[in-house]
Order: structure tokens, then C-alpha cells, then sequence
């Protein structure tokens, strides 16, 4: 930071950051632990008493979250919208603009990680389960919803060259404005602790403004709202895992879903989670995530192939142009009147989005030392935005011509006859050739998303609790990976899908204040970082 930016109390020296940090925290070692106190204790013991607190009180759990996410969604809707819109174009800006060109590390750092692994980590943990079981599900859940009642701007979806306006309103809520918020956060971090030598915790993005401050409660409070947000956010997509394993399994094998195969789902995904989670970064998350990208590339190259590659190509430029014609007003959050698309659907997302900021930000900050501003941002925003629309394009598209045509029967039954979300994949598997090999295979990609979703994030919420220390004791990981496990079981019993909606939502809203601001800090360390290079 420059003088001017910094306040007269905050050293200017990077080492000088990490000296006074060693010397402020306040940590315990119980048991060969390295507890960052209070944050460790205040965020397990307040997430152990919700875990019981769930599952004691199952039904009024049901009912209170059922009402909680629909309540924080349609009450502060324009502000989650105002605020991705917000971030979405201080990541774009800094692509073009001069700070692009600073190096995370310094000018001479070296990327850790080839491209294929850096890109295969970040999108594996960005994603989660969210391609796999929205992929289908949502195209035809907004072109086919009952009375068009989910329709994005309520365009008819029955009109001609209307045909996919399902495929662009599911691109809108997994494309540019989501993954945008991942590079905000992740970018904050990485110059932060890279460049400025500040330990890789949530606090330490509010240096140029709290000062020496971060230290004490407020950097206790910011780092404590930052586990609750990736744990929720997390457990969110756990819970979503478990049922499409469960649906896959039913299909595969014959088992009927039941809580009790969700909850022996959770607990043995857990255990292979926390075996991931013990061979570390490179032995374990690396791997399972370039197996996952692998597996992943292989499932789609055989959905084009058997669906045909020219009408994959000709729907994904379509529904592109269709997508950058209709951001503006997707955008918008005032004079809607598609309010089930709306308030259903995109407020949830872009706080779920925000939850699991923490998380993957923190991750790809971790693994992107060496790549240039410019470069990490397109390579964490333009590039998954593409996948991702690549992906719903080919199978929400090729869903929506099979029912247009009068097939896709299983996936008309799990999404338009009975709103079963977690079947809709099979549903629209079934109608391809080979299934009984393609389903096996789609039930362990989905297993090993699940995977790589939990080691991550009890890697980086072990990172946050310890105070930053990237080498916490192994201890620490199996406790978090352990909890996330429980909190997805607390909340799959005690209320279901909303349950674990409503949790993430709840989390997900005052965090959006967090990276806002986290995004005005990151423009002083930037602008201090290209100052340092004209020197």
C-alpha cells in the first residue's frame, strides 16, 4: 500500500504484517491442536448446538426454514442483485484495466500448478455437484413449468426461437455474475497474502481499512461469519449430492432413497472425503479433481456425440447470443413480474453463490500464486462461464428437444408430472444409448464432485480457523470434514431441500456486505502493487 492509503497506525513493510499477526494471535494447542481462538471454538460450538438443536426439533426445524428462504429472498432481492452487479463489473474492469498486469506473488513468482491441474482444481471446486444435477433439471423446470410460472422476463417458451430461453435463464444463475464473486474474493486473498504477506484468512482483506484492528474482534467476527458461510453454503450442495447418489443408486441398483440411505450416503462420502483429505493437496484434491475433469469431459463428449455435434454447436452459440441480449434485463432487480424465476431462483443463487465465496475463493487463491491479475481473472470468470453454458446448453438443451418432440419420459416425470430434482439426470440418461453403463459412471462422477466439494472446503475452513497457517495439524481437517458431514445430516432431516437453502440464503446475504468491501480494499492493494512495478 501506498502512504496515502494506508492509515498512520499500519506498518508499510509486508514482514512487518505477518511479525505483528504471529505476535497478536491468541492460539491453544490442546490435544497437538493449533486453534486460532476465539474463532475455532465460537464457530464449532455454535454449529455443534445447531446440529442438535436440528435434529432434536426435526419438525419445527421444517418449518422454520421453510419459511426462511423465501422470506430473505424476495426482502432483499435488490440488494444481492445491486451487489453481484456490483462485482461483476470491478472483475470485468480489471481485466482491461493497468493493474491486470500485476503478478500474485510478485513479479518474479512462478505458477505452482501446471494450467490443466490450476484450471481443474478451480473448477471442481467451484462447480460442486451444481453441473451435474441442475444441468437437466432447470433448463426444463423454467420452459415447463406449470402455467410458464418459471419463465426468466416471462418470455414464452412456446413461441418460435424461444425454443431455449430455459437454457438462458439456467446460463444467467451458473455463468458470468456467479463465478465473478469467486474471482473477487479468491483475487483478494491471493494479493493479500502473496504479495503483502499477510496470512490467507478472510481478515486479512480488510488491512488498508481496519488496520492492526483485523488482529482483535472485528478480524474474529469476519473470520467467524466466513465459516459459517462456507459451512452452510457447503453443506448445501452435500445435502443436493446425497439425493442425486441416492436417485442414481435407485437407478443403478434398485435401492429406494430413504433418510436413512442419505444419511449412511453422507457418512461414507465423508469418510472417502476425509481420506482425500489426509493425503493433502497435491496426493488427494488434485487428483480426484483432475479425475473429476477427466470423467466429466468424457460424459459430455458422449452427450454431443449421441445428440448430435452440429445441433450442439449451432443451440450453444444461439443461446449465447440470446444470454448477452438478455443480461441487462436479467440483471435488473426492479419492475420484475417473473417472480418465481426471480425470487426462486436467482435471489437463492446469488446468496448461495456469496456462501461459498469463502470457500473457493480462499481454495483458488491457494493454488494461484504466479498467474497474473488478468490472467487469474479470465481464467476464473470468462473461462467457467463458457464451460458451464457449454454444458447446460448440451444437456438442458438436448433435454428440452426430446420433450418438444413428445420423448423424455423419465425426465417429463422428475420435473414436470412430480417435481423430483435429484432423478432428472437419470431421468434423461435413460433416453440415450448404453445406459446401463453411462448411469454406473454418472453415479461415480457425481460421488467424486461430492468428494472434492468436501476436502476442499474442510481445507479451507481448517485454513481460516487456524489463523491462516496453510499446515494446520491433521487433526483439524477430520473435525471439520467430520462436521460438515453432520451439519448436511442435521439439515437433510430437519427440513430437506429448504432446510438446506435456507441456510445457506441466511448466511449468504450479510457476507455480501464482506465482499463488497473486500473489493474496495483489493483496488488500494492493486493500485499500491502497479505502483511498485513503475518504480
Amino acid at each position: 500500500m501506498t502512504t496515502s492509503d494506508i492509515p498512520p497506525e499500519q506498518p508499510t513493510d509486508a514482514m512487518e504484517f505477518s511479525t505483528d499477526y504471529e505476535m497478536g494471535q491468541d492460539n491453544i494447542r490442546p490435544l497437538g491442536l493449533d486453534i486460532h481462538n476465539p474463532v475455532f471454538l465460537i464457530s464449532s460450538i455454535v454449529i455443534f448446538a445447531f446440529v442438535l438443536l436440528a435434529l432434536a426439533n426435526q419438525e419445527a426445524s421444517a418449518e422454520f426454514f421453510g419459511w426462511l428462504r423465501p422470506w430473505l429472498t424476495s426482502t432483499f432481492d435488490w440488494f444481492l442483485v445491486l451487489s453481484v452487479d456490483a462485482i461483476t463489473l470491478f472483475c470485468l474492469a480489471l481485466i482491461v484495466l493497468p493493474v491486470g498486469s500485476v503478478r500474485i506473488g510478485g513479479k518474479d513468482a512462478k505458477p505452482d500448478y501446471t494450467y490443466a491441474g490450476w484450471i481443474a482444481m478451480m473448477f471442481a471446486a467451484g462447480i460442486g455437484i451444481g453441473l451435474l444435477f441442475f444441468g437437466v433439471l432447470e433448463p426444463v423446470y423454467y420452459n415447463f413449468s406449470e402455467g410458464g410460472a418459471a419463465r426468466p422476463l416471462g418470455i414464452d417458451a412456446t413461441l418460435p426461437g424461444n425454443e431455449y430461453v430455459g437454457v438462458v435463464g439456467t446460463i444467467h444463475h451458473w455463468g458470468l455474475e456467479g463465478w465473478a464473486i469467486y474471482a473477487a474474493v479468491g483475487l483478494s486473498l491471493a494479493i493479500f497474502c502473496y504479495n503483502l504477506g499477510l496470512p490467507l484468512t478472510l481478515r486479512s482483506a480488510f488491512y488498508p481499512l481496519l488496520g492492526e484492528r483485523v488482529w482483535g474482534w472485528w478480524g474474529h467476527a469476519i473470520d467467524t461469519l466466513a465459516v459459517f458461510a462456507t459451512l452452510f453454503g457447503l453443506t448445501t450442495s452435500l445435502g443436493l449430492g446425497a439425493q442425486q447418489v441416492a436417485a442414481g443408486l435407485y437407478e443403478v441398483a434398485g435401492i429406494v432413497p430413504s433418510n436413512t440411505v442419505y444419511v449412511l450416503l453422507i457418512v461414507g462420502i465423508t469418510g472417502i472425503a476425509l481420506c482425500s483429505v489426509l493425503l493433502g493437496m497435491d496426493k488427494g484434491v488434485k487428483r480426484l479433481s483432475e479425475i473429476n475433469m477427466i470423467m466429466a469431459v468424457c460424459l459430455f463428449i458422449f452427450v454431443v456425440l449421441v445428440t448430435g455435434i452440429g445441433t450442439a454447436i449451432t443451440r450453444y452459440f444461439s443461446v449465447m447470443v440470446d444470454y448477452v441480449v438478455m443480461l441487462p434485463a436479467l440483471s435488473n432487480p426492479f419492475g420484475r413480474e417473473d417472480t418465481s424465476y426471480f425470487h426462486g431462483w436467482t435471489t437463492f443463487y446469488w446468496a448461495w453463490w456469496i456462501a461459498w465465496s469463502p470457500f473457493v475463493g480462499m481454495f483458488i487463491a491457494r493454488i494461484s500464486r504466479g498467474r497474473t491479475v488478468r490472467e487469474f481473472v479470465i481464467c476464473a470468470l470468462l473461462a467457467p462461464t463458457a464451460v458451464c453454458a457449454l454444458w447446460m446448453s448440451t444437456f438442458g438443451g438436448a433435454a428440452i428437444d426430446m420433450l418438444n418432440a413428445g420423448g423424455a419420459e423419465g425426465v417429463k416425470a422428475t420435473v414436470i408430472d412430480s417435481y423430483a430434482p435429484e432423478g432428472a439426470l437419470f431421468g434423461f440418461l435413460k433416453e440415450l444409448p448404453f445406459y446401463g453403463i453411462v448411469a454406473p459412471i454418472s453415479l461415480i462422477l457425481i460421488v467424486i464432485f461430492f468428494v472434492t466439494s468436501s476436502d476442499s472446503g474442510s481445507l479451507v475452513i481448517d485454513t481460516i480457523t487456524a489463523g491462516g497457517k496453510m499446515d494446520a495439524p491433521v487433526i483439524q481437517r477430520i473435525f471439520w470434514c467430520t462436521l460438515e458431514g453432520l451439519v448436511a445430516i442435521a439439515l437433510l432431516l430437519g427440513g430437506g431441500l429448504a432446510a438446506l437453502q435456507g441456510a445457506a440464503v441466511s448466511t449468504g446475504i450479510p457476507f455480501t456486505i464482506v465482499v463488497l468491501i473486500m473489493c474496495y480494499c483489493l483496488w488500494l492493494a492493486l493500485k499500491s502493487e502497479r505502483a511498485k512495478l513503475n518504480d
